[in-house]
């Protein structure tokens, strides 16, 4: 099975920002835990961050026929994205929603979620965790 785990701006800033709502473990951390649990769960893992919207739309045409599923943390562009929502429409790869935070408890505009509607499952204020139960769940091993 192989995962393309996608996260979106300003992921590669954890562990500077805000570190009273996303933790102060880093995006290098982030990643080493997602690669060990790939590893115990066999699944081949590939890893995509970028800040710009288009680029994460890219990555996701391109995930197309070469990945069994996809976890993503679009961040910000979950409430703003109708791009992201219609490339993981187009592509029709499972796709897990993740969150560090619990948007539903932050600003109000954090409540909405474009890409939600296109997903399978979507784990929110979780932490880390989030990203391995995601893992869990796309390879069916809901540990």
């Amino acid at each position: 099975m192989r995962i393309l785990v996608i996260n979106g701006p300003n992921i590669n800033m954890l562990g500077i920002r805000e570190p009273e709502i996303y933790g102060s473990q880093t995006y290098s951390q982030l990643i080493d835990l997602i690669k060990s649990k790939a590893i115990q769960l066999n699944i081949d893992v590939e890893f995509f961050q970028s800040n710009h919207e288009g680029a994460i739309v890219d990555a996701i045409q391109e995930a197309y026929g070469k990945f069994d599923g996809i976890v993503i943390n679009p961040a910000a562009y979950t409430h703003t994205s109708v791009a992201l929502l219609d490339a993981v429409k187009a592509v029709g790869i499972p796709t897990v929603e993740v969150h560090i935070s619990d948007p539903d408890t932050r600003d109000n505009f954090r409540k909405i979620s474009y890409i939600r509607q296109a997903c399978v499952k979507t784990i929110k204020g979780l932490g880390f965790d989030g990203y391995l139960m995601a893992l869990e769940y796309l390879s069916g091993n809901n540990q």
